[in-house]
């Protein structure tokens, strides 16, 4: 495999471009708009032990109201594949603008509404069956969202700064992961635990609806992608279910892709997501100290996305690949044998295996260009998709019970997942070239070299 496209019509691939206004102005909303999404998705996790104690009874075992509570959050997961399928099909064949504005309108809405529940007090069991409603209906939103957010992106970019841009807009989607964590600091910091167990848990939820549904509006001044527009000019668009092309002549890049999403999941759901609760329940850690070391990593794994869109554009994903990968193996080793350590130590380490999980943007760098330009939304959200209900769903729930016997789990497992991560940078796919030359699809007028 060759890391460039070639080009079956024998044209001949325009001057690179740079980035221009439109741009960074599509940059800049779809990547607010992923911030504003994933927060709404994830704020949850901040508050899973004041949401365990409110909406399930009080005589339960802890550690059975901590495995029902994670349960409710696994669901969101479980839940992305159908809303992630659904949305990607109506995206190949009606455009990725539509859906991407959809999207966002369906995660907004839950968000409020979980800010507004009343809790097991009050209504019995019919809260916690509220409850996983509304993530049912969250998970369905997420899965088309981040799927779309990088198909509409790498679509948009310039060739030698598509990297940068998938970059980019991952580090805008995990800002929400930073957000909800600087969010749960001031909370917990703002109010008493009795505050936030009375009232103050709700604020999260109901300023990330009113947000996200502001969002919506912003999403309305996107254009749709160049590629769309073309395929639908050549009346390329995909005529059949998009799914059955992809299961028919896309098995080994969805089999690439649902790996490679593996080792994502366990990057953000343990490090990022499980390891707040963790630090609490296992190392006695204070909550305000847990979620302020959070905010750190969460913040360096922003930065780690930029920088590896980056060096993807100049030393190829392969190599960034393997440097990251083997560099969170270590590092989440040096973070979890250190604990609980000095606040120092916390604070040093998990910003630096944070800095490292970073080397997700691959995936979707990776990933879309894995698939040809009619399936290609709908290719990535079905590999990704249901990946991550299987592997970020179970993770969880699997650790929680995992740690009844090791406290090192969490080490163990994104130590495995990240050699997994190493040896897929050597698969072909991995140096791939990029999805379309400016301006122009990569299938259709153009297929990729193999």
């Amino acid at each position: 495999m060759t890391s460039e496209a070639t080009y079956t019509d024998g044209a001949t691939p325009a001057p690179a471009r740079t980035l221009d206004a439109r741009d960074y102005k599509t940059l800049a909303l779809s990547a607010l708009g992923g911030t504003l999404e994933f927060y709404d998705f994830v704020i949850y996790v901040f508050f899973a032990t004041v949401l365990g104690a409110l909406f399930f009874p009080a005589d339960m075992p802890d550690w059975l109201r901590q495995l029902q509570t994670f349960g409710i959050f696994a669901a969101g997961y479980l839940a992305r594949p159908v809303g992630g399928i659904v949305i990607a099909h109506f995206g190949d064949l009606l455009g990725r603008k539509r859906m991407f504005t959809l999207s966002i309108f369906l995660m907004a809405a839950p968000t409020l509404v979980i800010g507004l529940l009343p809790t097991y007090a009050s209504i019995g069991v019919a809260a916690p069956l509220l409850l996983l409603a509304m993530r049912v209906l969250q998970g369905a939103a997420i899965g088309g969202e981040m799927p779309g957010a990088w198909v509409f992106v790498g679509e948009h970019v310039p060739a030698k700064r598509y990297g940068f841009g998938i970059g980019t807009l991952t580090s805008g989607i995990t800002g929400g992961i930073l957000l909800g964590s600087l969010v749960a600091v001031a909370i917990n910091r703002h109010y008493s635990p009795e505050q936030v167990n009375d009232f103050a848990w709700r604020i999260p939820f109901i300023l990330g609806g009113v947000f996200g549904l502001f969002s919506v509006y912003l999403r309305r001044f996107l254009h749709e992608t160049p590629v769309f527009k073309e395929l639908a000019g050549r009346k390329t668009v995909a005529r059949e279910l998009p799914l059955r092309t992809v299961l028919r002549e896309h098995r080994l890049a969805s089999v690439y892709v649902g790996l490679q999403t593996w080792v994502l999941s366990a990057a953000i759901v343990v490090v990022v997501l499980y390891t707040p609760t963790y630090l609490q329940k296992v190392h006695h850690i204070p909550a305000a100290l847990a979620l302020e070391a959070n905010a750190l990593a969460t913040l360096t794994l922003t930065i780690g996305c930029v920088i590896v869109g980056w060096a993807s554009d100049r030393i190829g994903t392969r190599a960034v690949m393997l440097i990251g990968w083997g560099g969170l193996f270590a590092t989440a080793y040096l973070f979890y044998t250190g604990l609980p350590g000095t606040p120092a130590t916390l604070f040093w380490h998990y910003g630096l295996v944070g800095l490292f999980v970073g080397t997700i943007a691959t995936v979707p760098i990776a990933g879309v260009r894995a698939f040809p330009a009619p399936v290609r939304f709908t290719g990535l959200s079905f590999a990704y998709n249901m990946s991550y209900a299987v592997f970020g769903g179970l993770t969880p729930v699997i650790l929680t019970l995992w740690l009844q016997h090791d406290p090192m789990a969490p080490a163990h497992y994104v130590a495995a997942l990240a050699a997994l991560g190493f040896l897929l940078a050597l698969w072909p796919l991995a140096a791939r070239g990029h999805p379309m030359r400016d301006g122009a699809p990569a299938a259709g007028s153009a297929t990729m070299s193999r």
